[in-house]
């Protein structure tokens, strides 16, 4: 290493403790979505298989995880696998699925887990997936479901528009069957329906790669909820990058439409 690049790296530690500094100073968000787009651009760049490119992708979502807890965000939906990615050619969605599957199966045996009271939770059409997929998140959510000091939630299977269908067709079937009005029907109500309720609207949605699109994420939940989009691949994702995004939203004035 040249001393030009030694000079350049500390010069890039100072500046990332001292945005550190100000994120830790200012509120932070309670719940951040992320769409962890670029991991086949990463893979093509850097000359490595897209497999490899998403293995490097899940890698990345450990550290922005830590760092998300570190400064004290609370709830975390990451859009794993989308209703659209079912298109991609076979070969690479059966690999998603295994690295899924594989991912939620170690994650009930890591210490992290417990020791920060996580609690897992999936998101989309579950019916949809494979069985040892279906397999795993079951004894994920099921091993977790105590925990409540860290929400990560998964989209897998999911779409914003087919989640508001579903909600809609289960709706329809209730008033059909008299267990509610019409007139009943609500924000309040409809949330109910969606598939899981409880979770809070994400305050900021992340996006890496560069795209500018919420690519059918979260269509009900993020209706005011700040926006950001980062140029670099998702596993390229440093911690300096990811406090922009955080020190981002926390210069926005938030107005909820008024």
């Amino acid at each position: 290493m040249t001393i030009t690049e030694k000079i350049g790296d500390i010069a890039s530690e100072i500046y990332e403790k001292v945005v550190w500094e100000e994120v830790k100073s200012m509120p932070v968000p309670n719940h951040v979505a992320i769409i962890t787009d670029g991991n086949r651009r990463y893979a093509s760049l850097t000359g490595i298989s897209a497999n490899e490119g998403h293995l490097k992708g899940k890698e990345k979502l450990e550290d922005v995880l830590d760092w998300c807890r570190e400064i004290g965000i609370k709830v975390v939906t990451v859009y794993g696998f989308s209703t659209e990615n079912f298109r991609r050619n076979p070969e690479e969605v059966q690999f998603l699925f295994d690295l899924l599957t594989d991912s939620l199966n170690e994650l009930v045996d890591d210490k992290r887990v417990t020791e920060n009271r996580i609690r897992v939770k999936v998101l989309g059409r579950i019916d949809s997936l494979p069985p040892d997929l279906r397999k795993a998140i079951a004894l994920a959510e099921d091993r977790t479901k105590e925990y409540n000091d860290f929400r990560l939630n998964l989209a897998i299977g999911y779409g914003g528009r087919t989640e508001i269908l579903d909600a809609v067709k289960q709706i329809s079937e209730d008033v059909k069957a008299g267990k509610m009005e019409s007139a009943d029907i609500s924000e309040a109500t409809f949330r109910k329906y969606l598939y899981d309720g409880t979770i809070p609207d994400p305050d900021l949605v992340l996006r890496t790669s560069g795209e500018e699109r919420v690519s059918n994420f979260l269509l009900w939940q993020s209706a005011y909820s700040e926006l950001y989009f980062s140029e670099v691949n998702w596993p390229d994702l440093k911690k300096i990058d990811f406090l922009k995004a955080i020190h981002s939203y926390q210069t926005r004035k938030r107005r909820f439409g008024s």
